[in-house]
């Protein structure tokens, strides 16, 4: 029997039939900037040139984690490709960035075609809610590397902002207020530790809720930039509060947040409980309704929130800038 391809577990003619599939689908989230179709060796991204005085490019890779193990276990898939999506858009936003475009990266052995369809879907409606074009990507099948019926996901975006508007927190000062903008629930952090404190039954269970998509944050803060009273934004994802926002501080700052300021949500209690998990890990490792933050002047506040509540966003005070050596304290 002579050996193919097909029959060493790579099907070249189905992957084919799937990229036929998606190419409709991918083009509805394209710019005016987009010059090509996908399929091609590269990618095609007309920057325009007019629309800036010094752009600088700003770029991020991230990927889902171990929610996708949720998502097999709940046999639901067209969520997980927007957290692709919000895992990077959120990092580029960041600096102040606005989102350009985004590349995917989906790997497996052996999976249902529809599968993959549907997290193609979901990684595209992240891009269309982000104002990102899904220009390219790699689907590959790597027989040996996942059991059949897993995948993983990553992405890769490219943003872009001007130079003297990046956003980078060295103007940040003591006096400086931090507000917190609600997350949609776990996101796509910590899974690891979710997946440890409840059984399988449990999180098929609590799967509709376990897999809400991560919040995408870009409309909403881009409408406030470009603001010199916003001095530094942090992304709370892996690290959480004590890593993410100390990321951004100066070396004669500290935060002290007050974690009484908001209303923890419900999911975040039930996995600390259960769990037995201490309240300094659950905020290492968790974002507890909070998905993004913002350190601003005294004075914008109130018109800050204001801008976000009118987009139904929920946000609050929930600390302060004080001086200190670049460290969060959560009181």
């Amino acid at each position: 029997m002579k050996i193919t391809y097909k029959k060493s577990g790579v099907d070249i003619a189905s992957a084919s039939i799937f990229k036929s599939k998606i190419k409709p689908l991918v083009r509805k989230s394209f710019r005016p900037e987009v010059l090509k179709d996908i399929g091609g060796f590269g990618s095609f991204f007309r920057l325009d040139k007019n629309k800036y005085k010094e752009p600088v490019m700003v770029s991020s890779s991230d990927g889902v984690g171990t929610k996708l193990k949720i998502a097999e276990l709940a046999n639901k898939h067209d969520t997980v490709g927007i957290d692709a999506v919000a895992m990077n858009v959120n990092d580029i936003l960041c600096t102040g960035a606005e989102p350009l475009f985004f590349l995917d990266y989906i790997a497996f052995s052996k999976v249902k075609e529809e599968v993959l369809v549907d997290v193609v879907k979901g990684i595209n409606n992240g891009c269309i809610e982000s104002g990102c074009s899904l220009i390219g990507g790699e689907t590959a099948q790597m027989p040996g590397m996942y059991k059949p019926g897993e995948y993983d996901i990553a992405g890769f975006c490219v943003g872009v902002v001007e130079r003297n508007e990046i956003i980078d927190g060295s103007r940040i000062q003591a006096g400086d207020v931090v507000i917190g903008l609600e997350s949609s629930g776990i996101h796509s952090n910590g899974y690891s530790l979710v997946r440890k404190v409840f059984s399988q039954n449990e999180l098929k269970r609590m799967g509709k809720e376990l897999l809400t998509p991560t919040r995408i944050y870009v409309k909403q803060i881009l409408s406030l930039l470009p603001d010199q009273n916003i001095k530094g934004i942090a992304h709370i994802t892996g690290g959480a509060f004590y890593d993410k926002i100390a990321r951004i501080l100066p070396d004669n700052v500290d935060v002290r947040i007050d974690k009484s300021s908001w209303s923890v949500p419900k999911v975040f209690r039930l996995i600390q409980n259960k769990g037995n998990v201490s309240e300094v890990e659950m905020y290492h490792t968790l974002n507890m309704g909070i998905g993004m933050v913002l350190i601003v002047t005294p004075v914008s506040v109130n018109a800050i929130i204001s801008k976000l509540t009118e987009q139904k966003l929920k946000s609050w005070v929930i600390g302060e800038v004080v001086k200190g050596n670049k460290q969060v304290h959560i009181v």
